[in-house]
């Protein structure tokens, strides 16, 4: 036991996320006036009289190296908490602390230009992920094989489905290898084949030491 007693404690290492009573709140009002005088009490200051509470007192840790899934049905506030973490939103109660540069896989493409081809969105979208443009030339390739998508990339975005966005907003995504990646069911929209592509992916990122935080509704994504 005196060894135990001697020894020195072991420094405590900060999470790459940490939550502390995190909560979100919408204001809801039932008719135009009621819209009127939400107007009115916020411009003077004061708080809305009826609030949908989306998260309410959310805190958790996560160091790296971990993976945590959240389950939850439709509605129950999973995007709202990405979205909270990745900084597209401000919480209304508590505090969001990261630690890492965070990847944020959400509502794919929603960046794209939709005039503009693929191949010009990909830099369009490198550059909005930080990487400067020789970064991009070195993985503009990259990306291209990852999305797959032959001769369309040379297409406008606007003329593209669902699940070909989602092709090519992951492929830039995985090129800017993040500290945290959070992805919120994202995959739901691509073709059997690219899910486990995209899940392969994820996989070595496991592997290689990275941290996930994985929002959906159902268990078969989160195995």
């Amino acid at each position: 036991m005196s060894g135990f007693a001697d020894a020195e404690a072991a420094p405590a290492v900060q999470p790459l996320l940490r939550l502390k009573g995190v909560g979100k709140d919408y204001a809801t009002f039932e008719s135009r006036g009621g819209r009127l005088r939400l107007v009115y009490d916020l411009l003077r200051g004061r708080a809305a009289a009826h609030v949908f509470h989306a998260l309410a007192d959310v805190s958790f840790d996560l160091r790296r190296g971990e993976s945590l899934g959240v389950i939850g049905e439709n509605g129950a506030g999973k995007s709202t908490l990405l979205k909270t973490i990745a900084g597209v939103i401000k919480p209304t109660h508590g505090t969001v602390e990261v630690n890492g540069r965070v990847g944020a896989l959400l509502e794919l493409g929603s960046g794209f230009h939709p005039e503009y081809t693929g191949l010009a969105n990909i830099d369009l979208a490198a550059a909005l992920l930080g990487l400067e443009p020789d970064q991009v030339d070195e993985q503009r390739r990259a990306i291209i094989e990852f999305a797959d998508l032959g001769e369309h990339i040379h297409d406008p975005i606007k003329t593209y489905s669902s699940g070909m966005v989602v092709r090519l907003g992951f492929a830039v995504a995985t090129a800017l290898r993040p500290d945290i990646l959070i992805t919120d069911e994202v995959l739901a929209v691509g073709d059997e084949s690219f899910q486990k592509k995209c899940i392969a992916w994820m996989e070595r990122y496991l592997d290689d030491g990275g941290t996930l935080l994985l929002c959906s509704h159902g268990m078969y994504h989160v195995q």
